[in-house]
């Protein structure tokens, strides 16, 4: 088919469109009604969400001894031996390896606070289940991963106090870059550690 015959045919079917468009437009026809509004209740149960500070916390707490035993039981197979790498993700390791050429980011490496680690862990994890963990279980996870790589003792029980006031090795490798508080320097703005 020659371009001009294509163009033709193409500018054809645009107005069949529009014109079929307006006809339902006209028609009073409505859009289709894709789910429904969210209760009260499921915007509650959804709303998961850990601020840095440790905000959203919920209470129980975890050990790394109860997280060893859930990480064996719901992690091990996709994050490999103490988080090492699996089919997933390196979960542990890396820490001061980040301006090197090689990094490895992971969760004692990159993330500047262990109240993320709980977020995350608690709302996408695992994957197979998510939010399948019981806020124990996350706090003990947490606990576990933090204690391969030294951040926690392994005798260490965290909870909603004691989790915020873990210093995450890479707490100083984030800036704020709210307009209020940023000029520009990078460096004058990274977080003391």
């Amino acid at each position: 088919m020659s371009m001009r015959k294509r163009a033709i045919v193409m500018a054809g079917c645009g107005l069949l469109a529009g014109v079929s468009g307006a006809r339902a437009r006209d028609a009073g026809a409505e859009t289709p009604h894709y789910g429904r509004p969210a209760s009260s209740e499921a915007i509650e149960r959804m709303d998961l969400t850990v601020a840095p500070d440790g905000t959203g916390l919920p209470r129980g707490s975890g050990s790394v001894v109860e997280g060893r035993a859930t990480y064996a039981a719901k992690c091990m197979a996709c994050h490999g031996p103490a988080g090492s790498g699996g089919v997933a993700d390196r979960l542990t390791g890396g820490i001061g390896s980040l301006a090197s050429a090689k990094p490895v980011r992971t969760v004692a490496s990159y993330w500047p606070y262990a109240t993320t680690i709980f977020d995350y862990v608690r709302r996408a994890m695992p994957l197979t289940a998510p939010q399948s963990l019981t806020d124990e279980e996350v706090y003990g996870l947490v606990a576990y991963l933090l204690s391969v790589d030294g951040i926690v003792r392994p005798d260490a029980r965290l909870d909603a106090d004691s989790l915020p006031k873990i210093e995450m090795p890479n707490r100083a490798g984030f800036v704020s870059l709210e307009a209020d508080r940023f000029d520009g320097n990078l460096e004058r703005h990274r977080q003391p550690r």
